[in-house]
């Protein structure tokens, strides 16, 4: 008999982090790799938020806090709820964890039973599916393909939702795609959702703020207030303030639901991190002027590499609206042979290829349920992605 429980056999570890690990295990050796696997920014955390993280600990703030944040970071969370996304919390509808993973797995842990059922658009971020596993509930992933924008339909979705249908995970700005959700497109899904009063929605707007050519972020209980009570508005600081070693992710959701994620977290982990919660206190009511200036960054990096991509021959780039990642299509390589006379025969042969042949480490299209395709990461500078983006082009031309 295993020593281990059967629910592990249901799941794996996060392949985004396993090709990261593996890359820098590659760069030990003394290989020349380059990474476009990991999905942070790589500005530094902004210097009044650090200072406010030592100010913090110079006044002794090292303690333990309330289990679920502290009431100071709780109403910076409402003000911001308020002013970015108009929508109105109390402190007792909002949770602070150890970075938006733990929100989202708290939610989960907190209300599915076994069978359960989890809607998930994919391409997804890898972790949702395997959540939804380790809570002993069932992954309905709903393929939204590239001719559809990477957006889930109101059709598909409808299709997709059964009695045993608990919820509907929204990432938007969405990982690995960059694709994101207009108000017209959210309104076509609150249609749906009203007519299936059973099933709730945790949005997961960790890249809110990362957005381009003049789109206009909305989450879904801001568009139809009559999904509110049924919504777990999740964000967090990671992506926006360049803050994804503190560990801070929050939600905002009914009391109900927000007192039984607490209860868990209160027998788990217990609060985040002091300092990081007074660095993320911050973060949310200090100067904001710096996003625009790395958003332009993040559009002329977006830009290069798409226009890049797109002239490399087997690969087509679509132009994603958000976040820092492109999921570009590897269609046209499929079948074509290696200079070494190996077959490809999928996204994940492709991405081993290139990080064989030319160091380049991007992760396969199938760890996120829509194949084929791969994941690049822009998070880094001009020079690197041009060069990264080089390589590929020679990879591919290499294929006969």
């Amino acid at each position: 008999m295993s020593f281990l429980a059967d629910r592990l056999a249901r799941v794996k570890p996060s392949p985004t982090m396993a090709m990261t690990a593996l890359a820098t295990e590659l760069k030990a050796t003394g290989r020349d790799i380059v990474s476009l696997s990991v999905g942070e920014p790589d500005f530094d955390t902004p210097p009044n938020v650090q200072e406010a993280a030592i100010a913090a600990m110079r006044r002794g703030e090292t303690r333990y806090t309330t289990f679920d944040g502290t009431i100071e970071l709780k109403r910076a969370v409402c003000g911001k709820f308020k002013r970015e996304n108009g929508l109105d919390y109390e402190t007792a509808q909002i949770t602070i964890g150890s970075g938006g993973k733990q929100v989202l797995y708290n939610a989960l842990v907190a209300t599915i039973n076994p069978g359960d059922e989890v809607v998930i658009p994919a391409p997804f971020w890898v972790s949702y599916p395997e959540m939804v596993l380790l809570c002993e509930g069932t992954p309905v992933p709903v393929p939204s393909p590239q001719n559809n924008g990477f957006k889930m339909r109101p059709e598909d979705l409808d299709a997709a939702i059964t009695p045993r249908t608990k919820w509907l995970i929204l990432n938007s700005p969405s990982n690995p795609s960059g694709a994101a959700y207009t108000e017209a497109d959210l309104k076509m899904l609150s249609e749906v959702l009203l007519d299936h009063p059973h099933v709730w929605v945790m949005t997961d707007d960790m890249y809110e703020h990362l957005v381009y050519d003049d789109f206009e972020f909305k989450t879904i209980a801001q568009l139809e207030p009559r999904l509110y009570e049924r919504t777990l508005t999740v964000n967090g600081v990671s992506k926006t303030y360049c803050m994804t070693g503190w560990r801070i992710g929050y939600g905002g959701g009914p009391k109900a639901l927000i007192k039984a994620m607490g209860a868990i977290q209160s027998n788990s982990t217990a609060n985040p991190c002091s300092i990081s919660q007074a660095a993320a206190i911050e973060a949310l009511t200090g100067p904001q002027d710096f996003i625009p200036v790395h958003n332009r960054s993040f559009k002329e990096r977006r830009d290069l590499v798409v226009d890049m991509l797109n002239r490399i021959p087997g690969l087509f780039c679509p132009r994603p609206e958000g976040a820092f990642y492109v999921y570009p299509s590897c269609a046209g390589v499929i079948g074509k042979r290696t200079p070494a006379g190996q077959t490809i025969t999928s996204d994940e042969d492709f991405v081993r290829y290139l990080l064989e042949a030319t160091g380049v480490a991007v992760v396969h299209g199938a760890a996120f349920g829509l194949s084929p395709h791969f994941r690049i990461s822009y998070a880094t500078s001009t020079e690197v992605l041009r060069e990264a983006c080089e390589r590929i082009d020679r990879a591919c031309r290499a294929l006969s």
